[in-house]
């Protein structure tokens, strides 16, 4: 955009008169939001020469899709070029503050757009996960009708929070955070091309920084190049936006960890393998990043539970014991003390001995039920037998009471009658299990001999 020369310009040299021209109401990040698909940087793979986003468009159509990435990869701006490059009408809704009658009212529009325009309407959703169910299904005859193009936009894995019957009607892309070379790219582009940045004559001295700051988030980078603008005092020439400038503005780095989104998985993953991999140190710090990002405590403690039957198991019984325990300590306690409690739960589960034989062992025993098992019933001598009739009938006749012969045991066949015994839990050689295998082998040799 020309700048005529300036009536009364302000502190970065843009006439006051121009300002509306502008819109400098908008952020920094809006007003170089790209509008083509060529002007992208980054997402490649989708908007490459052979991209599936790139051909849907040259064909002038696109199915309803879920774009699925870290905040600051181009989720919004590329729904926004699927609906330019195609004039379909573009309607956005955010799902943090949209009702259902906000949707409804969308597609109201939406049928009247179609019958009297004869245009398509693109609906974008931010955040798409945090719709309800009820929210989702109103969505679902609409998207089947070709009413609508909907877009929806996720920092969380889709399977986890949007319903099946939604997803199996959609696309799902993944954006991947921009690299450092393509972050560089906006920000120079955004100095040449705004008019604000462009007129204030800036020089970014420390684009390292303001690289790492971003980690892979466009507009991130761009929000604190804005933020730091402001500071440089007046009638500095050229304006040059330095480490110590950037510091300034930014004074607080937020840790990057999203408890409701991608990152809140992947740490909450590195935190289980750590300890599955016997691992203390890595497990505390997975565990301190989970605190410092605001995790529910509880929630750490319930994945420690779940842990130690997983993967520790008979191993050390007592894993289980001291989970338990640690999560009653949080419910007590509360942060800040009880990530005290966390700590030690986490460093014995590490250091423990590991085992998964009872996950694989049900396991196994879910598999046979669901392909046929499941129809099977107990002998007649291992069935209850509460009443006259049922004793009359054989239910409990011929069993043997363990507890009546040597060393408590009785070689039986506990199985279906028509089905063969198999060892579905077959204890380790670790810790505890060691010497659980030892009777086993001894007590049912045909089973676990081998």
């Amino acid at each position: 955009m020309k700048i005529e020369a300036p009536d009364q310009p302000d502190l970065f040299g843009l006439p006051s008169g121009k300002r509306d021209s502008v819109k400098l109401y908008q952020p920094l990040a809006e007003r170089v939001r790209p509008r083509h698909i060529d002007e992208l940087f980054g997402q490649e793979h989708l908007v490459g020469a052979e991209g599936p986003i790139r051909r849907y468009i040259e064909e002038g159509r696109i199915p309803s899709m879920i774009f699925w990435g870290p905040p600051g990869s181009g989720k919004t701006t590329l729904a926004e070029i699927c609906a330019g490059s195609l004039n379909y009408r573009f309607e956005q809704l955010s799902a943090t503050d949209a009702g259902v009658k906000d949707v409804r009212r969308v597609l109201d529009t939406a049928d009247k757009t179609r019958r009297i325009e004869g245009r398509q309407t693109l609906l974008f959703i931010d955040e798409i996960h945090r719709f309800n169910k009820a929210q989702q299904d109103t969505l679902l005859h609409a998207i089947e009708q070709g009413l609508i193009v909907l877009i929806g936009a996720t920092t969380e894995n889709p399977s986890f929070e949007v319903n099946r019957a939604l997803l199996s009607r959609m696309q799902v892309y993944i954006l991947q955070p921009l690299s450092e070379a393509e972050v560089r790219q906006v920000i120079e582009r955004a100095i040449a091309d705004d008019p604000v940045l462009f007129a204030a004559g800036i020089e970014v001295c420390d684009m390292e920084f303001l690289l790492a700051y971003a980690a892979g988030d466009a507009r991130k980078a761009l929000n604190a190049l804005e933020a730091a603008l402001p500071l440089v005092p007046r009638g500095t020439a050229p304006v040059v936006i330095d480490r110590k400038l950037l510091k300034q503005a930014l004074q607080h780095r937020a840790p990057a960890y999203d408890k409701g989104g991608e990152a809140h998985y992947d740490t909450v993953s590195a935190f289980i393998k750590s300890m599955r991999g016997s691992d203390p140190d890595a497990a505390l710090f997975w565990m301190a990043k989970m605190i410092d990002g605001g995790e529910d405590p509880k929630f750490i403690a319930r994945r420690m539970v779940i842990f130690a039957s997983e993967d520790i198991g008979n191993a050390d019984p007592y894993a289980l014991t001291l989970a338990v325990s640690v999560f009653h300590a949080v419910e007590l306690i509360g942060l800040p003390e009880a990530r005290i409690n966390l700590a030690q739960g986490a460093t014995y589960l590490a250091s423990c001995p590991k085992s998964n034989a009872s996950y694989e062992g049900i396991g196994a025993a879910l598999s046979d039920v669901k392909k046929g098992a499941a129809s099977a019933v107990p002998p007649l001598y291992l069935r209850n037998a509460p009443t006259d009739l049922m004793k009359e009938i054989g239910y409990g006749e011929g069993y043997r009471y363990p507890h009546s012969y040597p060393g408590h045991f009785v070689e039986e066949h506990y199985f279906p009658e028509q089905m063969e015994p198999k060892a579905y839990y077959r204890p380790t050689g670790e810790g505890r299990e060691k010497f659980i295998r030892e009777r086993l082998e001894g007590l049912w040799k045909d089973r676990y001999g081998d």
